[in-house]
């Protein structure tokens, strides 16, 4: 299946990365022109849901690390290895270079999972305030959502973490 990293991006030319990230094949890379006609110019890699374009290189090391635990290439004597070796990742950039991400970046983000047929999501980000709009999008996104519980050492059913507290069936 294909899981979407929904974080910071991905360094989509690491060599423990670049064989496992799902390329667009409806897309021919920096032409700068929408192939595939589904409104994001050059999304081969990926996308960029915070700078809305085809560009979802990660800046910051967060949504690279997060894509290696889950799908770093193994036995190939280069750095380390993921839980699925073989796995399919989506990079999808929700933070900008220092971090900084809006409600309408998620939105597009899980517009986008959805539309490429992702049936996981990786979410290991949130924070503390409940969005409707958030919430809906997520219910409207088929397959499976997993989402980081904080590393805050607090209790969130008492402190909240959005979206690890989103009561949806599907969201672990």
């Amino acid at each position: 299946p294909l899981i979407a990293v929904i974080d910071s991006g991905a360094d989509y030319h690491h060599p423990d990365l670049r064989a496992n990230i799902a390329i667009n094949e409806g897309e021919i890379p920096g032409d700068g022109i929408d192939n595939d006609g589904n409104g994001v110019v050059d999304d081969y890699f990926g996308y960029s849901a915070i700078d809305d374009n085809g560009d979802p290189l990660d800046r910051r090391g967060h949504g690279s690390h997060v894509t290696g635990t889950i799908a770093a290439v193994g036995n190939n004597g280069e750095g380390v290895v993921g839980v699925n070796w073989k796995a399919r990742i989506l990079p999808i950039k929700i933070f900008n270079d220092q971090g900084v991400t809006n409600i309408a970046a998620i939105l597009r983000a899980l517009a986008y999972a959805k539309s490429r047929g992702a049936f996981i999501t990786s979410n290991s980000w949130g924070g503390a305030n409940f969005n409707q709009s958030v919430y809906d999008a997520f219910a409207a996104t088929p397959g499976l959502h997993v989402c980081a519980a904080g590393n805050d050492h607090q209790d969130i059913a008492k402190v909240g973490s959005y979206p690890a507290n989103f009561d949806l069936p599907n969201l672990i």
